[in-house]
């Protein structure tokens, strides 16, 4: 039981585990009344998704035939989001959880066993080409991680893990979605898992998917043209941490970040000076921030090299409700007018 209450537990202690235990059976409890009340009170399908991008998605497809928890809301970081027992009620309640997958949400599993959770699981980026970091990427990327890792290990050896601080991908990119074709998987995933779990509206979750689907395929055929124009040398994009690889393979920019694909992460002296030699190399305009990240880091090689933060990007949550990036594609449409403004910058 010790383990299962990982997000709870801050320290050891017999006292401190009784509670702990005390605290998961209530939550079994109330996870079971609110199944009961929620199929008396509402015949909606209910879901749980991990994150807000991936929220935006399944709401779009969904539509008003689901009841939606999303677990990491807007304007929050889902490396180091640590769950808590509402969490654990919402996704006991729930009959779908929607995750991103790739190692994207090390903290699932153990938020689902502390849940009791029975239900389905939809991997939205099954079937997405994953993107790979090379040995030397990998060494760039984790190397400054790994003292958080081992430490995170040796607690895992006591009970304790530490989810927010564990961030091994494996090697792979989980920020799948920074191409908007990999968003077409991801709706199309959503759609079938939904239809599965609730099939007397499988219709209608085929059918507002293929909607969105076409608006994805839209705004991808407009952006890869305004950025095509672009010379490719003009095409850089610096930034806080390595979340931006999928964009920018997709819509041929090159990215350079000062740290890994975690945006909690410590560059190393060896990366800031690697970093600021590459921005002077390619005569960078603007280096941009990323929202919730790490930017100090990027503030200090703005003011090494003399070049101009070029505004904040969206990587790995949306903006708050009513914001231009508060939806996955206004996400897109705001960083790409962002991106555009600085490489067309005399």
């Amino acid at each position: 039981m010790k383990d299962r209450w990982f997000f709870a537990l801050g320290r050891s202690g017999a006292r401190l585990a009784g509670a702990a235990c005390a605290l998961a059976l209530g939550v079994a409890a109330g996870a079971q009344a609110a199944r009961a009340e929620g199929a008396a009170d509402d015949a909606r399908l209910p879901v749980v998704a991990s994150f807000s991008i991936l929220g935006d998605i399944v709401r779009e497809v969904g539509g008003d035939d689901i009841r939606l928890d999303v677990l990491v809301g807007p304007m929050r970081d889902a490396h180091t989001f640590e769950p808590t027992p509402k969490d654990a009620r919402a996704l006991g309640g729930a009959r779908v959880l929607v995750v991103n997958g790739l190692g994207f949400e090390s903290w699932v599993p153990r938020l689902v066993e502390a849940a009791g959770f029975k239900g389905r699981t939809i991997e939205a980026s099954r079937g997405v080409k994953p993107r790979r970091l090379d040995d030397e990427d990998q060494d760039e990327a984790h190397g400054h991680e790994d003292a958080d890792r081992g430490h995170a290990h040796a607690d895992d050896d006591h009970g304790h893990g530490h989810a927010g601080h564990d961030h091994d991908h494996g090697g792979v990119d989980p920020h799948a979605w920074q191409d908007l074709s990999n968003g077409v998987v991801y709706a199309r995933n959503v759609a079938r898992g939904l239809a599965d779990a609730d099939p007397a509206h499988a219709s209608a979750y085929q059918a507002r998917a293929e909607a969105y689907v076409r608006k994805l395929r839209q705004a991808d055929a407009e952006w890869r043209r305004k950025l095509d124009a672009i010379p490719a040398d003009r095409r850089v994009l610096a930034t806080s941490h390595d979340a931006f690889g999928y964009f920018g393979a997709a819509y041929g920019i090159e990215v350079l970040s000062v740290v890994g694909l975690s945006s909690e992460a410590e560059p190393s002296a060896r990366a800031m000076a690697d970093l600021v030699a590459r921005i002077r190399a390619h005569h960078i305009r603007a280096i941009f921030l990323e929202q919730g990240g790490n930017s100090n880091a990027l503030r200090q090689v703005a003011a090494e090299t003399g070049v101009k933060p070029g505004g904040v990007l969206y990587a790995d949550t949306l903006d708050l409700p009513g914001h231009e990036a508060s939806t996955y594609l206004g996400m897109f449409r705001w960083n790409t007018t962002q991106l555009l403004r600085a490489f067309e910058a005399p």
